[in-house]
């Protein structure tokens, strides 16, 4: 299927559907790419259309087999993620929570639900919907960096904020830090 035809069939789409109850069978690969910063590639070429960019989105998620797929009620199209599926671009407090919002333009509550979580690699992202992660982006992770504390679980050191009266994490603390 070509970027074209898919583009025409979810052009009315104004909101978030439920890909999440669709089971279409996999009809293959899309040569669409979101690298780890965040831009977005169709065969090759930068994206730049943001209006297209934000509606396909929306028709995104993350199956239990790892891989991420752009999905449609009667067709499903497997895609490349080098890292998570988007960014968060600003972080906005507002009354001892914290409202995040990525570069797709979804903006939640971090709490219970949306949860910063550490990678391996000790770099903190939050599952947004249907399995999809965003990335702090640097400048968010310093902003919210400056309002950190020490604390967590008892067995590990880390940095992290409170938001929805649920600890979050931004770090690991080193031996040489503590």
């Amino acid at each position: 299927m070509s970027l074209d035809t898919l583009l025409t069939q979810v052009d009315s789409i104004s909101r978030i559907p439920p890909v999440d109850k669709w089971s279409p069978a996999c009809c293959g690969e899309l040569d669409l790419t979101i690298s780890r910063d965040g831009r977005w590639y169709h065969e090759g070429s930068p994206f730049t259309n943001e209006k297209v960019r934000r509606l396909l989105s929306r028709l995104l998620r993350r199956e239990a087999d790892g891989e991420h797929y752009l999905v449609l009620p009667q067709e499903k199209w497997r895609i490349h993620v080098e890292d998570c599926a988007f960014l968060i671009v600003d972080a906005d407090p507002q009354d001892g929570n914290w409202l995040l919002i990525t570069d797709v333009g979804d903006q939640f509550l971090l709490d219970e639900t949306h949860r910063l979580q550490l990678s391996e690699a000790v770099i903190p992202s939050v599952e947004v919907r249907f399995g999809l992660k965003a990335r702090l982006h640097r400048n968010v992770f310093y902003r919210l960096a400056e309002v950190a504390q020490a604390g967590g679980d008892e067995s590990i050191d880390e940095m992290g904020i409170i938001s929805a009266g649920i600890w979050q994490p931004l770090g690991r603390l080193s031996a040489e830090q503590l």
